[in-house]
């Protein structure tokens, strides 16, 4: 498989990342009375988690499909390149978020601020979680691509036997038939998000079939996804209304009734990258959709701090004078605004890489121009900047 940039699945992490801010700006600021609407929405918001280990699974398998071949540097290579990637910066952000509310924290002690500072090593400091679970996935990546090369020609069989797995593991995790330990932790575990996982792999091994596929059925895809949003809404307020909850119930994102949402929305996610990064594309567009590539690890990362400030600054008062979905949508532009500008500032220091994931990258230099150039301008000048990078190279897949 060549290694080659996928802009177009590139440019779906900031289109994902939009979902995830979105899905914790509703439950933090969305007011308790408007629990059936944030329930609502919050139903079909939750797919922001598969569609990261779609992408992550996808950018990785075009990456390391030839892991195996004699000058792709081995395992070693490959885990070391993961451990700065992800580890690091997982450890380091879970200090951060130690840190940011120690003094809020109250411990009894320091042995119990300690306690807990390794119990969120362990488990994820809210968000954090989803490295934990592509970190799973790295140790067995491995394996995953020796099953699928020699598994060639039967891949639909392997999708067909993650989707029945990915429906099994939804039904038992929502009704409560795994064991305590398992339901306590199920979204730090991999085996919750197989289909994602596995999907995104095979995705990478037929690519170019997919994509062409995708592209030509997308008023199809597009329609399906509605209405599979709208079964998957109905469902949830047949079970608010006591009808019956035999399909799903709530807003949780187990249960077997949003798979068939999921996969289309992360489809329709795969059409929205398709567009943003289309030939012809203005270069302001352009550069927008590279910063929100470029960012969007470091806004997964440092989202919190921001919705946390704003919780100590009382902005879910304002509930009371502004719509919640209005004031959620705010709090969304809020929250991307002050990421990009902390993950573009980390990124010009020499900790970029543990606390953004990415390589250093130099201060921008002020260009010279000349006095005719000056005249002749007649406004701001956008200068076309390529998206460059190679698949699963960057922020964190």
């Amino acid at each position: 498989m060549a290694r080659r940039w996928l802009g177009q699945v590139d440019a779906m992490r900031p289109v994902k990342q939009v979902g995830v801010v979105s899905t914790h700006s509703i439950l933090f600021f969305a007011p308790a009375a408007a629990t059936v609407g944030s329930g609502a929405a919050l139903l079909l918001l939750h797919v922001s988690r598969e569609g990261f280990f779609f992408i992550s699974a996808c950018m990785l398998t075009c990456a390391y499909a030839d892991l195996f071949l004699p000058d792709a540097g081995g395992l070693g290579r490959f885990y070391r390149r993961r451990c700065v990637s992800v580890l690091i910066p997982y450890v380091c952000w879970n200090v951060i978020y130690f840190l940011y509310l120690l003094p809020t924290a109250h411990y009894a002690s320091a042995a119990a601020a300690l306690g807990h500072l390794a119990f969120l090593l362990a488990v994820g400091y809210y968000q954090l979680y989803f490295l934990l679970v592509i970190m799973q996935f790295y140790l067995v990546f491995p394996l995953v691509l020796i099953l699928l090369r020699r598994t060639r020609g039967h891949h639909g069989l392997v999708l067909a036997v993650a989707a029945a797995a990915q429906v099994a593991i939804a039904i038992a995790t929502h009704w409560g038939l795994f064991p305590a330990l398992m339901l306590r932790y199920a979204q730090q575990d991999a085996l919750s998000y197989l289909l994602y996982l596995i999907g995104g792999s095979v995705v990478a091994f037929h690519l170019d079939q997919v994509h062409a596929w995708v592209c030509t059925h997308a008023r199809l895809i597009l329609f399906l996804t509605f209405v599979a949003g709208l079964v998957a809404e109905g469902i949830y307020f047949l079970a608010q209304d006591g009808v019956t909850s035999v399909l799903g119930s709530g807003s949780d994102p187990f249960q077997p009734s949003v798979i068939a949402f999921n996969i289309g929305a992360i489809t329709c996610g795969y059409l929205a990258g398709v567009a943003l990064v289309k030939p012809g594309r203005s270069a302001r567009t352009r550069s927008v959709v590279r910063t929100g590539s470029e960012d969007a690890y470091g806004i997964y990362l440092s989202q919190m701090l921001f919705i946390i400030a704003l919780t100590w600054l009382g902005w879910g008062k304002l509930s009371s004078v502004v719509p919640w979905p209005v004031l959620c949508l705010l709090t969304v532009g809020i929250v991307f605004a002050c990421a990009i500008a902390l993950t573009s500032l980390l990124a010009r220091t020499p900790l970029a890489v543990p606390l953004t994931g990415r390589k250093q990258v130099p201060w921008p230099r002020p260009r010279l121009r000349s006095r005719l150039q000056l005249r002749e301008s007649t406004g701001p000048v956008f200068v076309p900047a390529e998206l460059a990078g190679v698949a699963g190279e960057k922020n964190g897949s």
